[in-house]
């Protein structure tokens, strides 16, 4: 960290233990990053199932909770709990998902999804993430291009969604193309295939999936990759391998969230593949442009532990905001 070698953290349940504590470890990673190379904390704070600090933090519902309520209700909690995040430290929020909850029987995505239509879910996702935004916390639309209709978790297994182009880009890609258009900094992929798209090929490691979104969609921000410790990849690839393929189709940043020897190997990896090669060098230096404004933009600001941190902590008002929601 202190040699700018690494972009950004990612906080887990196992590495939260109080306000104070999280506050302070927020505290002493972003000090550590050179000015030139501030570092991105970031956190998967969605609501309900996946929310990583909780009480004295507001708990908030599910997001589907969201789906009986207007757009502006989504921009109130966006505010809400990034004010929350950005008082402990978070410079970034691995959220909104824009998954399409088509599937009943998907395990994984579930009521974590905005809704069930793609319009209706683009339109909270995009008030939530300028929610986030104003709260000065970034955001990271997930999972590219779809995780909503499948029926296998990718942390366990590769997933396959089935449909042709045609559905996907009147379902899938809807909720993606309205919070490109909106700025959404960063897009988090899916270990996922779409044999439509490229055939046997994850979603992470496709140059044709990951290039309709630079391509089709016009983003020009920050593609990270879901954890490449999923067994939907790891299984199947070496870290070396993925690293190195996400980095060709497309990725510009790389979750590896557990273990420092896999984090080390992929880095190294990257590092040799660049020397080899001129042009896989130039796709790094775009990569780690891009990265760089992203930290500019969220994490620049020099972060100390406010004094009132639990004041500003599941205040009155957001609270009664998640009993709203939770009440339908």
């Amino acid at each position: 960290m202190r040699a700018g070698r690494v972009g950004g953290v990612i906080l887990f349940k196992r590495n939260v233990d109080g306000p104070e504590q999280v506050a302070a470890l927020c505290a002493a990673l972003r000090a550590a990053a050179p000015p030139a190379a501030p570092l991105l904390t970031c956190v998967d704070q969605e609501g309900g199932r996946v929310q990583r600090v909780r009480a004295p933090a507001t708990e908030w519902p599910p997001m589907a909770a969201l789906a009986q309520h207007p757009p502006a209700v989504a921009y109130q909690v966006g505010q809400a709990l990034g004010a929350e995040l950005a008082a402990l430290g978070f410079a970034l929020d691995f959220a909104p998902v824009l998954d399409v909850h088509t599937n009943p029987a998907n395990p994984i995505i579930g009521d974590r999804a905005l809704g069930t239509e793609p319009e209706a879910v683009a339109a909270r996702a995009v008030a939530f993430l300028r929610g986030l935004h104003d709260a000065g916390v970034g955001s990271c639309g997930k999972h590219f291009p779809g995780h909503g209709d499948t029926i296998t978790d990718s942390h366990l297994d590769l997933p396959v969604v089935p449909h042709d182009e045609a559905r996907l880009r009147a379902v899938e890609l809807v909720p993606f193309a309205r919070a490109v258009a909106a700025g959404v900094p960063m897009i988090m992929t899916a270990h996922v295939v779409f044999p439509a798209l490229d055939p046997g090929v994850p979603a992470t490691l496709s140059p044709r999936v990951l290039g309709l979104l630079r391509r089709d969609l016009g983003f020009t921000g920050v593609i990270v990759s879901d954890d490449l410790e999923m067994k939907a990849v790891a299984d199947r690839y070496d870290v070396e391998t993925l690293a190195t393929t996400a980095l060709g189709a497309g990725c510009d940043a790389f979750l590896v969230c557990r273990r420092s020897d896999l984090q080390e190997r992929a880095a190294a990896a990257l590092v040799h593949a660049a020397e080899r090669d001129a042009a896989t060098r130039a796709r790094l230096e775009e990569a780690a442009a891009r990265m760089a404004a992203l930290q500019r933009r969220f994490a620049a600001a020099p972060y100390a532990p406010p004094a009132d941190l639990r004041a500003r902590l599941g205040t009155a008002a957001h609270r009664a905001l998640a009993a709203r929601l939770a009440a339908g």
